[in-house]
């Protein structure tokens, strides 16, 4: 062998060893890139959840599209007190409640739970929001016609 063929051999030596090093951190990186996105979606329930508290508590407003409302139909009026059982102060409750369904302008959603709030003898009065997606136009425009801005 000749000193150039010498020498090429050791360059390519060289070039493979470097090649084999940038295969292996790249495949690390690879790895740890999926490890760590396969850890995010496994966790993100728990991860939303928190950041949907971080918001509330900088912000004082509530991130829209955490809670959502059900309504559920029941064959018997005690199937829905079956159902309708719920946790307060670690006790499991029944209670005879009035549902109200009030439609107001969105604008006027604060307006309303400030009143509610200012009324109702619970601590904690369920007030829940639904936008409107679509309805009957005429009442729609009824509605914008009794019910002030602001």
């Amino acid at each position: 062998m000749t000193f150039d063929s010498t020498h090429r051999m050791e360059w390519l030596l060289q070039r493979w060893h470097k090649d084999v090093f940038f295969c292996s951190a790249l495949r690390s990186l690879l790895s740890v890139t999926c490890l760590l996105l396969v850890l995010i979606v496994s966790l993100y329930p728990g991860l939303w959840s928190i950041g949907v508290r971080l918001h509330s508590v900088f912000t004082g407003n509530y991130l829209a599209g955490h809670h959502s409302v059900l309504v559920i139909n029941s064959p018997t009026e005690q199937t829905a007190k079956d159902i309708g059982r719920y946790i307060w102060k670690d006790e499991i409750r029944d209670a005879s409640e009035i549902l109200m369904l009030v439609k107001t302008r969105t604008s006027r959603i604060q307006h309303v739970l400030e009143y509610v709030r200012s009324v109702h003898p619970y601590a904690a009065p369920e007030v829940l929001s639904i936008l409107v997606e679509d309805g009957s136009l005429e009442y729609l425009k009824w509605m914008d016609e009794v019910i002030p801005e602001n």
